[in-house]
C-alpha cells in the first residue's frame, strides 16, 4: 500500500482513491449498466469487487477539499449497494452521503448545490425503499414524509414522483389500497398537468390500473394499460434516451390480461401479435431480459387458455417454468456466495484498518523522535531536581500522604453509601409508579365489575343467571391472566437479566415497564400482543413508546424497534 515513510495526508488518501477505482473500473467500469447486476460478476470478481469497494469507503473520511467527490461517492455506493441487492450497506452509504452534506454544505458552489438538490431528492427516496425491504416501515414512512416536504421546493419530477413512491409503500408494504389510490391520483394530476410527455406518467397509470386488477375493474384498468401501451409505443426513456421497450412489453402484457378477463379476445390478440413482433426482434439482438420474457408469455399463456388452446398453452406454461427455474437457480447460488464473500471481506476491512493505523503510529514515532530526545533529557534534569527535594521532605510528603488517602478513603466510602441511596430511591420510585399503574388498572376492573353488579341487580330473574355466570367467568378470566401475566414477566425478566443490566447502566432513569417494554421488543413481539401483556390498549402502547423514544433521546429518523433490537 503505502511506504512506512510516507506521511499519510488528504492527498495521499484521494491518490489512493483513484488508484482502487482505476483498478476495479478495469474490469466493471461505473458507467456501464452490468456493474450494476449481481449476475455479470462471478465468484472471484465479486469479491474483489467488494474488497475494493470497502477500501474506498474508509479512504473517504479522510479525504478533505473534494466535498462534491465525496458526496457523489457515497451516491454511488448507495445506488449501488441498492442495485445488487444489500440493503443495510446502501442505507449506510446514504446515511454518509446526507451527513457529510450537512457538515460540507458551505465548501459547494451554488451550481453544485442545486444539483445535489435533486440528486437529495432522489437519495431520500431510495433509503425509504431499503427500509421498507428491512421491515422498518416505521423509518421509511419518516423518510417518505420528509422527500416530499422536501421536493416540493423543487419544479422538477421529484415531487410527483416523491408522492408517487408514497403512495406504493401503502400499496407494496402497508397493502392499504385507498391511501395507495390518493397518492397516485395525487401524483398522476401534477405531472399530467407539468409534465405530459415524462414516463412518470406512464409509470403512475400503471399503479392506478393495478390497484383497479385488484379490485377486479377490468374495464377502468383495461383503458389505463390501453394508454399506457399506446404512451409506450413512442415515449423516450429520460435515462438512457431511447424507447422503453421492457416497460413497452409489460404495458402491452397487461393490456393482453385486462383484455382476456373483458372476454376481448380478438383486442388480445392483436396486441399479442405486436407484442410477438417485438420479442423476437429483441432476442435477435440479444436484447430481451429475462423479467421482459416472462410477462409476455404469461399474458400469452392466459389468452391461450382463454381460447382453450390447452396444447399451446401448456407449451408456454413449460417455457415459462424453465425461465423462473433457470433465474431462481441463479439468485439461489448467488446468495450462498455473496453470503461467504462478505465474511472474507469484512475480515480484509479490518486488516486494512489495522494497517493504516499502524502506518500512521509508525511515521508520528519517526518524525517525533528528536523531540522525545530533548523531551526527554529535560525530564532527566527535572527528575533529578525533584528527587532532591522529595529526599529532603519525604518524610512531611509521607505524613500528608498519608491523611490526604484517609481523608480521600472516608470521602469515597460517603459518596458510595449516597450513591446507593440514590440508586435504592430510584428504584422505590420505578416499583411506586408501576404499582400505581397497576392499582389504576385494577381500579378500572372494580368499577367494571361494579357496573355488572348493578346490571344484576336491576335484571329480571330470567336474565340473572346468565349475567352471574358471565361475572363469574370474567373473575376466573381476570384471576388467570394476572397469574399468567405475572408468570411470563418473572420468566421474562430471568431471561433477559443481562440484556436489562445493560439497559439500565446506559439509561438509568427507565421505569421496571419501560425496561420490560423494550425486552418485548427485542423478542419482535407484534404490538397488539404487548399491548395485551401490559394489560393497555393500543393507543396506550403507542403512548408508551413515544415516552420511551424520548428517554433513549432518539432522533426521528432512528427506528425504536431496529435500535433496541441492536442494542
Amino acid at each position: 500500500m503505502w511506504s512506512q515513510t510516507t506521511t499519510l495526508t488528504s492527498d495521499t488518501y484521494f491518490k489512493q482513491y483513484e488508484q482502487i477505482s482505476d483498478s476495479m473500473a478495469s474490469v466493471f467500469p461505473e458507467n456501464d449498466i452490468k456493474t450494476y447486476r449481481r449476475v455479470s460478476f462471478s465468484d472471484a470478481e465479486m469479491q474483489r469487487y467488494l474488497s475494493l469497494h470497502f477500501k474506498r469507503l474508509d479512504l473517504l473520511n479522510h479525504i478533505e477539499g473534494h466535498a462534491k467527490f465525496v458526496l457523489d461517492s457515497y451516491l454511488h455506493s448507495g445506488n449501488w449497494f441498492r442495485e445488487v441487492g444489500f440493503p443495510k450497506e446502501s442505507i449506510k452509504s446514504y446515511l454518509d452521503f446526507f451527513r457529510y452534506y450537512e457538515a460540507h454544505e458551505t465548501e459547494l458552489s451554488l451550481t453544485e448545490r442545486n444539483k445535489f438538490m435533486e440528486m437529495r431528492s432522489y437519495a431520500r427516496s431510495i433509503l425509504a425503499e431499503n427500509y421498507a425491504k428491512l421491515g422498518l416501515l416505521d423509518s421509511a414512512a419518516i423518510q417518505h414524509k420528509v422527500n416530499i416536504s422536501f421536493s416540493k421546493n423543487l419544479n422538477y419530477i421529484y415531487h410527483p414522483s416523491s408522492i408517487n413512491n408514497y403512495g406504493l409503500f401503502f400499496y407494496w408494504h402497508k397493502k392499504d389500497l385507498d391511501s395507495a389510490m390518493y397518492f397516485f391520483k395525487r401524483a398522476y394530476a401534477l405531472t399530467t398537468s407539468k409534465f405530459p410527455k415524462h414516463t412518470l406518467n406512464g409509470s403512475i397509470r400503471d399503479n392506478i390500473a393495478d390497484i383497479y386488477t385488484d379490485q377486479e375493474d377490468y374495464e377502468k384498468a383495461q383503458a389505463l394499460y390501453q394508454q399506457n401501451f399506446d404512451f409506450f409505443k413512442t415515449a423516450i426513456n429520460e435515462e438512457t434516451l431511447e424507447n422503453d421497450i421492457p416497460r413497452l412489453i409489460s404495458a402491452g402484457s397487461q393490456l393482453v390480461m385486462t383484455n382476456t378477463h373483458l372476454n376481448k379476445l380478438e383486442a388480445a390478440q392483436r396486441t399479442l401479435n405486436f407484442l410477438d413482433n417485438i420479442v423476437k426482434l429483441q432476442e435477435s439482438k440479444n436484447n430481451l431480459s429475462s423479467s421482459s420474457k416472462l410477462e409476455f408469455l404469461r399474458a400469452k399463456e392466459v389468452l391461450l387458455r382463454a381460447k382453450t388452446n390447452i396444447p399451446a398453452a401448456y407449451t408456454t406454461v413449460k417455457q415459462i417454468e424453465h425461465i423462473s427455474d433457470s433465474l431462481q437457480t441463479i439468485l439461489n447460488h448467488a446468495d450462498k456466495k455473496w453470503q461467504e464473500e462478505l465474511n472474507d471481506i469484512t475480515i480484509d476491512k479490518i486488516e486494512l484498518n489495522f494497517k493504516i493505523d499502524r502506518i500512521q503510529k509508525e511515521n508520528m514515532i519517526k518524525n517525533q523522535r528528536a523531540k522525545l530526545w530533548f523531551i526527554g533529557l529535560l525530564s532527566s534534569i527535572f527528575i533529578i531536581v525533584l528527587v532532591s527535594l522529595i529526599i529532603s521532605r519525604r518524610q512531611h510528603l509521607i505524613n500528608a500522604k498519608n491523611k490526604q488517602l484517609l481523608a480521600e478513603q472516608l470521602l469515597e466510602n460517603s459518596a458510595l453509601k449516597v450513591e446507593q441511596l440514590n440508586s435504592e430511591i430510584k428504584s422505590k420510585e420505578r416499583d411506586l409508579s408501576d404499582f400505581a399503574i397497576k392499582l389504576t388498572q385494577d381500579q378500572d376492573w372494580a368499577k367494571s365489575l361494579a357496573d355488572q353488579l348493578e346490571v344484576i341487580k336491576e335484571a329480571n330473574s330470567e336474565a340473572r343467571p346468565e349475567l352471574i355466570n358471565e361475572l363469574d367467568l370474567a373473575i376466573s378470566n381476570k384471576i388467570s391472566v394476572d397469574s399468567d401475566t405475572q408468570e411470563f414477566f418473572e420468566r421474562l425478566d430471568k431471561l433477559s437479566d443481562a440484556f436489562y443490566s445493560k439497559l439500565t447502566k446506559r439509561y438509568p432513569n427507565l421505569s421496571k415497564n419501560e425496561i420490560r417494554l423494550c425486552s418485548l421488543i427485542r423478542l419482535k413481539i407484534e404490538s397488539r400482543s404487548i399491548a395485551t401483556l401490559q394489560n393497555i390498549t393500543l393507543a396506550s402502547l403507542n403512548t408508551s413508546r413515544y415516552r420511551l423514544r424520548k428517554k433513549l433521546q432518539l432522533s426521528e429518523e432512528t427506528d425504536l424497534d431496529f435500535f433496541i433490537q441492536n442494542l
